[in-house]
């Protein structure tokens, strides 16, 4: 019994010896290292508090989804109460299973690492770091730039790990377990663009954090240890392996029981992979459009080759608070926001349903409909897609010039290939991958100039929509796919507004006194300019014309003739006035051709002006964002509707009337006969020169949403009104995506909205634009498409 007791005394002397011969050589080095202050650059409490971590902004609907982010890292900041129990147990369980026992640092841990790692070269026993020094390391990571050899950079290493301990026990003393546990998941990669768990999240299962299951749970804290080795991606044996492993050290520490382990480990991994990068999730182009407002800097009149556009740029600047918001506003200590590191919330009015719809409607028309129409005519030309009417050299200075504005060209050039190196390479088959609506994307051979020719048949479109009252914007598409088409044409680009403009100067007349009813002959009108005069040319069928006619007619038709009568009592000017009255911004040359819609202007203010007649004659500026917040929470900026009254409400519900007759009986009554043959809708179709631009902007009494549809180069279009007019091309997308927003009851828009009449307005209003109203005339809705 005794010589027992000695043999347990002696082990105890055996194991305090072995301990202080250990942590001796640590103590000795803290007091050398502590009197020559290798410890200055410990990070003070006030780093510790807002550590150096890049957080992305992120971009949040209106209905509360994450659209997308603005990063460097794609980092987003996740609390405890919105991780996922299975999130923590599985870390807890795999990296540090006395997390709530200990202070910063688990010596336990660091024993078991000096006598199985070091001692016995057992790889498998595990590390010694606990959360904490992960966390202190991922915050301030260690220099690892200089003392690579073996031998030279042990002390170097042994300095770091003594100041990630105190770090650690720093981090213990001023946040909680929890707080901890949320900044660690915060601030680990994860592979594929992923940093922090809400990243992860998104990207490899499409969930928030707190959605996520246990197997998910434990394959994300397995990616830790190795992102790239362990990737669910690349590696997925090894990334089913390691997620095993997590559920197995979950078993073993009574988190789970070893059955629902075996039975969770037998399962295959299920991904729903998206990797998040700027080119994916909802609304790319607007998130892309934010960026470029957000970081606007103040115009210089010196940078305008136009002093016109320079005062319109400016005039933007100092009206609009979101234009250039990051140079308007700094930081208390004068610096900028980084919008790519700051971490801010910016709150927008698009709605994720609406935005989905719309993406939807776009991709619908021109995958199943307009582009194969387009694809199948342009096979036929000489020069595909160029329209037959340009000659050889036009055709060649387009190509050239799409050339010269490539990457590959800009690239040549900056590594200094010659002209003729450059102009082989275009013509030399290469190895690349091409948008095709079929197949998303095709790997293929062709030559960079085939590759530019290629493009240049592709259809582009354009899809804005705003609530009617308050301007806000819930829905935007600049482009048929972001990741190929980079150029936005909501806000961009503009583009020839044909007939669309129409409705602008029936708006003066309305104003002037004129009615819906009032008639007048449809005869060719003839304008004395200078020494020469115009007529423009008659769209209208041969029975119509000599016969007396409503405006309501003219409007409903489109005809050339109407529109030129209104023109003659009206004027350029006054009409010109009327538009920017009504929100168009862009430079409208006051000419008598403008009646027919010359000019080219944006969506965004297409649709802005449309706007007005929905909404009483109070103009409303579309609005993007409503608010701005710090990565706190702290609000940094509110954002309100600019509104205005434009035109008389009496004036604005007759246009209501004019346009409800475009939809009714007119050049929009596809909308009723294939889409939404009930409800009220007022519309107007437009179709630009040689049908290089088609439009449709319509209005239901909550919403008015607009559509552009055309190739990047009007020399590439339809040759026939009937498939490129404004009706076939654009107006479909406005049809499938009212259809999509009518259906959903959690919208608010339904189909037994009405626009209301202002009160005590009493005018015929009997008249409704249809062929019965010309005497003698026989057609049907089939003649204007």
């Amino acid at each position: 019994m005794k010589l027992k007791l000695l043999k347990i005394k002696s082990r105890r002397r055996f194991n305090i010896l072995f301990a202080f011969i250990i942590s001796l050589p640590f103590i000795i080095l803290t007091l050398l290292l502590g009197g020559v202050g290798y410890f200055e650059i410990i990070p003070s409490f006030e780093e510790l508090e807002n550590p150096k971590t890049n957080i992305a902004t992120e971009i949040i609907s209106d209905d509360g989804i994450l659209l997308g982010t603005f990063h460097i890292e794609n980092r987003s900041f996740t609390p405890y109460e919105e991780l996922s129990p299975n999130l923590v147990y599985a870390l807890i369980a795999t990296e540090d299973i006395r997390f709530f026992d200990h202070s910063g640092i688990d010596f336990r841990s660091l024993v078991r690492v000096f006598v199985k790692t070091i001692l016995g070269g057992d790889r498998s026993s595990g590390g010694g770091s606990t959360i904490s020094q992960q966390l202190a390391k991922n915050l301030f990571p260690r220099d690892t730039t200089i003392n690579r050899s073996s031998l030279s950079s042990i002390p170097k290493l042994t300095i770091a790990k003594m100041k990630e301990w105190i770090t650690a026990v720093k981090l213990e003393r001023n946040y909680t377990k929890e707080e901890i546990i949320a900044m660690y998941f915060n601030t680990v990669p994860y592979g594929s663009n992923a940093f922090g768990i809400r990243s992860a999240a998104a990207t490899f299962f499409g969930k928030l954090p707190s959605q996520l299951n246990l197997e998910e749970a434990a394959l994300l804290v397995g990616v830790i240890n190795a992102p790239s080795r362990y990737s669910p991606v690349r590696n997925p044996d090894r990334s089913t392996w390691r997620r095993n492993h997590v559920l197995s050290q979950m078993s073993k520490y009574g988190f789970i029981d070893q059955e629902y382990c075996d039975s969770i480990s037998s399962l295959p991994i299920k991904l729903s992979y998206m990797q998040q990068d700027q080119n994916a999730g909802l609304a790319p182009y607007f998130r892309e459009m934010l960026r470029r407002t957000l970081n606007a800097s103040e115009p210089r009149a010196e940078r305008y080759a136009s002093r016109r556009d320079y005062l319109a740029d400016y005039k933007q600047w100092t009206e609009d608070p979101l234009q250039g918001w990051i140079y308007k506003n700094p930081k208390p200590d004068g610096s900028y926001y980084d919008i790519d590191r700051d971490g801010l919330k910016i709150y927008t009015t698009i709605n994720s349903k609406m935005q989905r719809y719309a993406e939807e409607a776009v991709a619908t028309h021109l995958r199943t409909d307009i582009q194969p129409l387009f694809s199948s005519e342009v096979r036929m030309r000489k020069s595909p897609p160029f329209s037959n009417d340009l000659t050889a050299e036009q055709i060649s200075h387009i190509v050239n010039q799409a050339k010269r504005w490539s990457d590959r060209y800009y690239r040549m050039k900056e590594a200094g290939a010659t002209d003729k190196e450059i102009e082989k390479a275009f013509h030399t088959k290469t190895k690349m991958t091409v948008f095709s609506w079929r197949k998303g994307a095709i790997d293929t051979v062709m030559t960079p100039i085939d590759s530019i020719l290629y493009y240049k048949s592709m259809l582009r479109a354009a899809f804005m929509a705003m609530d009617v009252h308050n301007g806000e914007v819930r829905a935007y598409v600049g482009g048929p796919n972001y990741r190929y088409f980079k150029y936005d044409n909501v806000s961009q680009g503009r583009r020839q507004v044909g007939s669309s403009i129409k409705p602008f100067l029936y708006t003066l007349a309305m104003q002037e006194g004129f009615t819906p009813c009032d008639r007048t002959l449809n005869v060719s009108q003839t304008f004395i300019v200078g020494d020469s005069s115009w007529t423009p040319a008659s769209t209208d069928r041969p029975e119509w014309i000599g016969k007396n006619v409503t405006l309501k007619w003219g409007l409903t038709k489109s005809s050339n003739n109407i529109s030129a009568y209104l023109m003659k009592q009206l004027g350029p000017n006054a009409m010109a006035d009327m538009c920017h009255k009504l929100g168009i911004k862009s430079y409208l040359n006051p000419v008598v051709s403008l009646c027919l819609g010359p000019a080219d202007l944006y969506v965004s203010e297409m649709v802005g002006a449309y706007q007005t007649f929905g909404n009483k004659g109070i103009h409303t500026e579309p609005l993007y964002v409503t608010r701005i917040e710090d990565k706190n929470g702290n609000v940094l900026a509110t954002f309100q509707s600019r509104r205005k009254e434009s035109i008389s409400d009496r004036t604005a519900y007759l246009m209501i009337n004019l346009l409800q007759g475009v939809v009714n009986e007119g050049t929009a009554y596809r909308l009723r006969s294939r889409y939404i043959p009930e409800g009220e809708l007022a519309g107007k179709t437009g179709t630009s020169n040689n049908q290089s631009d088609g439009w449709f902007i319509g209005l239901v009494p909550k919403l008015v949403a607009g559509v552009w549809v055309g190739a990047e180069d009007r020399s590439v279009h339809f040759e026939s009104l009937a498939l490129g007019g404004g009706a076939n091309t654009a107006l479909p997308i406005w049809g499938i995506f009212m259809q999509k927003v009518l259906a959903d009851p959690t919208l608010d828009i339904n189909p037994t909205d009405v626009f209301e009449a202002p009160p005590g307005i009493n005018i015929n209003l009997n008249c409704d634009g249809s062929d019965e109203e010309i005497q003698g005339a026989t057609v049907t809705h089939d003649d204007f498409f």
